[in-house]
């Protein structure tokens, strides 16, 4: 990290510290990625059981975990400011937080599964299928949430070509062992869509072990010696981290939680069409890993501007950050509209199925340029340390617009399982447009 003056200076370095991001939330992106496709080579239900065990998985995972996001825009103040020992501590509280975040979710997802899972109207081998992918998913939580921190860490020191790194060497990885589990390959048991649960958990654990070795071991993360010296618990460094976390994670959840309680909506429709529905949201959940990159680099990048005194580059940066994120929008959504075909073609050979993934990668492509204006946005505001009006924009953005429209459209009118997909258009363009007014009020707030 460094400091810039002109506007070339400052995209190279946008550029610099975007494009690893990218690589690694794809590289993670495409552990689910390849779950979904390759249970859907095995068979419908096991594409059924995935999507809705990943559904139900995501959002809880997500929200909890973007609790832990925190831990970025702090290190990267503290950073700026050049308090590196401060930010040494609060990453060390941070992994306890992570502990704490594993061990809830565990343990409500372990024995509340099956309650969650009963309330919807599923074939029973796609309720097993779900309840057994969950299962496996529940032994990667403790390693992929101090991952996790770990990677708040790396990154907020502007080194997100490590974990660029890590991420790639594991992708592959988790591909192999998909093959295995889920098809019986080279000795292991046949486990049909549950096989990539397993493979994902172990997967996580090599994350992990990798991510701690790099930190100790390597320049110029070896310096900080955040595995000694533990510190007891610290209140006052766990309230910084869970004011700024906790609606940072309740938004998170907000948003991702209404894909999945579309999902779980959609079980009242048959298998094919929920299988064509987690095509659509599977690809274009794959596009949208551009936003939300530029959205985790404008983070450290306004954070280390802030935490330096600089406002005015602190603003320019958000500028820079919302404008890329339009553009490739624009460029995605034509892109996603001219081969949805091909798309659709890569997941399914099921006539039906294909049919209904055809017609939801149409909206798919709609809301687009939404979710690209709101990632960063939201990105550049956790820079500022800006998060409690940011979750109740989501808040109402979503659940209070997005998902009662879309229910009112698909049981009410001729849109049927389509209505859903109109719903989220209206949530995502209401929650663009709230966060970017809410960004420039910050911004008038603060003095240049």
């Amino acid at each position: 990290m460094y400091q810039t003056s002109t506007i070339k200076e400052k995209y190279a370095l946008l550029l610099k510290m975007i494009v690893p991001i990218l690589v690694t939330q794809v590289a993670i992106y495409l552990i689910s990625f390849f779950d979904i496709l390759m249970s859907s080579r095995y068979g419908t239900a096991d594409l059924a059981g995935v999507s809705i065990g990943s559904s139900i998985w995501m959002p809880i995972y997500t929200g909890l975990s973007g609790i832990l996001l925190a831990i970025t825009p702090i290190v990267s103040q503290l950073v700026g400011a050049k308090k590196e020992m401060d930010a040494k501590k609060a990453v060390q509280q941070g992994i306890y937080v992570a502990i704490m975040l594993a061990i809830i979710i565990f343990s409500g997802l372990f024995f509340g599964i099956d309650w969650i899972l009963s309330k919807m109207s599923l074939e029973s081998a796609v309720h097993n299928i779900a309840k057994g992918y969950i299962y496996a998913m529940c032994a990667g939580l403790l390693p992929l949430f101090l991952f996790f921190v770990m990677r708040c860490f790396i990154d907020a020191l502007g080194q997100t070509r490590v974990t660029m790194i890590i991420t790639l060497m594991t992708t592959p990885i988790n591909i192999a062992l998909n093959y295995m589990f889920i098809f019986g390959k080279f000795g292991a048991p046949e486990l049909g869509g549950i096989g990539a649960g397993v493979a994902t958990a172990i997967t996580y654990w090599l994350i992990f072990m990798i991510t701690v070795w790099i930190i100790a071991k390597r320049v110029p993360f070896e310096r900080f010696r955040l595995f000694h010296q533990w510190p007891k618990l610290e209140w006052l460094r766990w309230k910084e981290i869970l004011l700024i976390g906790v609606p940072i994670g309740i938004s998170l959840f907000a948003e991702t939680s209404i894909f999945s309680a579309v999902t779980m909506m959609m079980s009242n429709f048959s298998t094919e069409i929920i299988a064509a529905h987690q095509i659509a949201l599977n690809f274009t959940s794959l596009l949208y890993m551009v936003p939300l990159s530029i959205s985790m680099g404008v983070t450290i990048l306004v954070g280390f501007e802030i935490g330096a005194g600089r406002m005015r580059d602190a603003r320019i940066y958000s500028y820079l950050c919302v404008g890329t994120a339009i553009l490739f929008s624009f460029i995605s959504a034509c892109i996603l509209f001219i081969l949805r075909e091909p798309v659709a073609h890569m997941y399914t050979a099921d006539s039906m199925v294909l049919e209904y993934a055809v017609q939801f990668l149409v909206y798919a492509a709609i809301f687009q340029l939404s979710d690209a204006i709101q990632a960063p946005v939201q990105g550049a505001l956790r820079g500022y340390k800006d998060v409690m009006i940011t979750f109740i924009m989501a808040i109402i953005s979503y659940w209070v617009i997005g998902l009662p429209v879309g229910y009112v459209l698909a049981t009410h009118t001729d849109f049927g399982p389509f209505g859903y997909w109109i719903g989220l258009v209206a949530g995502l363009t209401m929650g663009a447009i709230t966060l970017l007014i809410r960004l420039l009020i910050v911004q008038k707030r603060v003095t240049v």
